[in-house]
């Protein structure tokens, strides 16, 4: 049902650029009837690629109805277009997903253990994202003046390029837009100008364009208006980067010198015309900063203009908002897009809003979507509705309910299930807004017991407040389910940070209520396996070194992961990951007591 818009009354204000309203327009316009914009979409992707032999296989016969699509074209996963992916990447050039050549693969952001996902895309996508991309700062502009007055401080990475056997590009979709044209030659925008250079940015050793953003930032620290990362955990690792190399970045500042560590002759020579002369008094006042213990609020007292975080913190990046608060002291935290590697999706219209409250409009131009019910049972548990004829259309979704994503793009994926799963918030015009639940799939299991991601982080939340007197927080955590014990049993993996930057560990007492409290979090079904089945065994938390889930990252990255895609795998079950944190660990703690459980408690 549509609504009034809010952006229509804000578009007349004298300070919005004509720039700004003509993007302000193009929402307005794609998201008035966003069904006819679906219709268009669709026949334009089915009749392009019409003579493809996907398509040729399901008989469709130059049909670009969605009546014939949908009775023909089955929903997939990757599994099923796996065959089709191979032979592209071997080589294979001959219309088999797209009409339009396939010009690279974007890689998935990966899994704990398994390869990468390869995604086929075409040159034409870039204009897509493109797109997207420049209706983000129109939309922040109404929330946030004096943005042109100021510089965004966003740490972005590249990784090194891979090919197929093929002889086709496999990257990350951030690395693929960084390495454009689209991103490399953009044309001057007062809104979008950043601290770091593209030099930093596009060097592929992460250690070296880390020190050299970082140090950027600290020379500008007065034009910073915003800082950024792509996700939360992003953000964290740039604060702890600058918590161990302060010294080293106060000593560049101090003689106007640059550390030797960089050594890649692009930044070398870029960073030669930024630091130019020495600078004692911002040297010592980085000094006098850093080398305080409490590090609360060290992001506005070194970057005082900061007026948000640019972040995701939805899904599994929820868990980091508290050390974001801490470490920014309260900004606000905006999640402006909703994107992945299989397409871009939407945007934030309301980009300041609390991150509990995040919802991204789906822009109907962007790719066909349809949704397939995600129906709960009485205990909790979703799954999602593998009866094709049930998928819903973009305009028909139903406010309060949850589905999960299914798409069609222009590059060939037909009716792809993402994996995500979303819940209808409200509509602009009428146009559906979602708010990003999960990923779909289980993360633990013993037996008939499912706990998926969204549950397990939740009893991390709860379990993590028992620790608060103790002043320690838990700032990163991953599981696995222990199947060799019998019975099986969860395994948390817990980092923590006292409130003196170190790895204080409360007492077995404390501990143990935390194992407690993690269990009584969970669903009945585990409580039930736990109590009267005792199927499951004691869960247990093993607290790692501190740095830990900094080594697994730099691991995930040493085996091609993206450092801007990588998040902490909240399961893990690859044998070296395994080795890594068992041998981090410095204590181990199990619940004493049972979980209460009766067949009468279902939640």
């Amino acid at each position: 049902m549509a609504v009034d818009s809010p952006l229509q009354s804000r578009m007349s204000s004298p300070t919005t650029s004509e720039k700004d309203v003509k993007a302000l327009k193009f929402i307005e316009e794609m998201t008035r009837n966003p069904d006819s914009v679906q219709e268009k979409v669709l026949g334009e992707i089915l009749s392009r690629n019409s003579d493809t032999e996907y398509l040729k296989r399901f008989g469709l016969n130059g049909s670009t109805d969605r009546k014939t699509f949908k009775k023909r074209v089955p929903v997939v996963t990757y599994e099923d277009l796996k065959p089709e992916i191979q032979r592209i990447s071997n080589g294979d050039r001959s219309p088999i997903l797209s009409s339009h050549p396939i010009t690279e693969f974007l890689t998935s952001s990966g899994t704990s253990a398994g390869e990468r996902k390869l995604m086929p895309t075409i040159e034409e996508d870039l204009d897509r994202r493109q797109l997207l991309y420049s209706l983000l700062m129109p939309v922040m502009n109404l929330y946030v003046p004096g943005l042109d007055k100021g510089k965004g401080l966003y740490f972005l990475f590249v990784k090194s390029e891979s090919k197929t056997s093929g002889g086709l590009p496999a990257r990350p979709v951030l690395t693929s837009y960084y390495k454009s044209d689209h991103f490399k030659r953009r044309p001057y925008d007062p809104y979008n100008v950043y601290t770091s250079p593209n030099e930093a940015i596009l060097c592929a050793d992460s250690s070296q364009s880390m020190y050299a953003q970082m140090l950027c930032g600290l020379l500008m620290r007065h034009d910073v208006s915003r800082l950024g990362a792509v996700f939360a955990s992003g953000l964290l690792r740039a604060i702890s980067f600058l918590q161990t190399n302060w010294k080293e970045l106060a000593r560049d500042i101090s003689t106007g010198t640059l550390s030797s560590r960089i050594f890649d002759p692009a930044i070398k020579h870029r960073m030669s015309k930024i630091l130019t002369k020495p600078d004692q008094e911002l040297a010592e006042f980085l000094i006098g900063v850093c080398s305080q213990e409490n590090w609360e609020g060290i992001i506005t007292k070194i970057w005082p203009n900061t007026k948000y975080l640019d972040v995701i913190v939805t899904g599994a990046m929820a868990q980091y908002i508290p050390m974001l608060e801490y470490y920014s002291g309260g900004l606000p935290m905006a999640c402006t897009m909703y994107a992945s590697s299989e397409s871009y999706f939407g945007i934030n219209l309301k980009p300041m809003c609390k991150p509990s409250e995040v919802s991204y409009t789906i822009m109907p131009n962007m790719a066909y979507f349809e949704f397939l019910p995600h129906n709960h049972d009485g205990d909790g548990a979703a799954e999602a509705s593998l009866d094709e004829t049930t998928l819903v259309e973009l305009a028909d979704v139903e406010v309060g309910k949850e589905y999960e994503l299914v798409i069609t793009t222009y590059a060939g994926l037909c009716r792809y299930r993402v994996g995500d799963i979303l819940r209808v918030t409200g509509f602009h015009n009428s146009a559906p807004q979602f708010k990003f639940i999960r990923r779909k799939n289980v993360l633990l299991s013993i037996e008939s017991d499912k706990t998926d991601e969204a549950e397990l982080q939740k009893a991390v939340e709860n379990a993590s407040r028992l620790l608060a007197d103790q002043g320690t927080r838990v700032i990163e955590y991953t599981s696995y389910a222990d199947t060799k014990t019998i019975p099986g049993h969860y395994v948390i993996y817990w980092e923590l940070l006292g409130r003196d930057q170190t790895n204080a560990i409360p007492s077995d007492e404390v501990m143990a209520k935390c194992c407690l409290e993690m269990e009584e979090s969970l669903n009945s079904v585990y409580r039930q396996s736990r109590v009267a089945d005792k199927s499951i065994g004691p869960l247990e938390i093993r607290v790692v070194k501190n740095g830990t889930f900094e080594e697994l990252m730099d691991y995930a990255i040493s085996r091609g992961a993206s450092i801007n895609q990588y998040k902490v795998p909240r399961c893990v079950s690859f044998t070296p990951i395994m080795e890594l944190l068992d041998s981090r660990v410095v204590s181990t703690h199990f619940s004493t007591s049972l979980p209460h459980w009766s067949p009468e408690r279902r939640r």
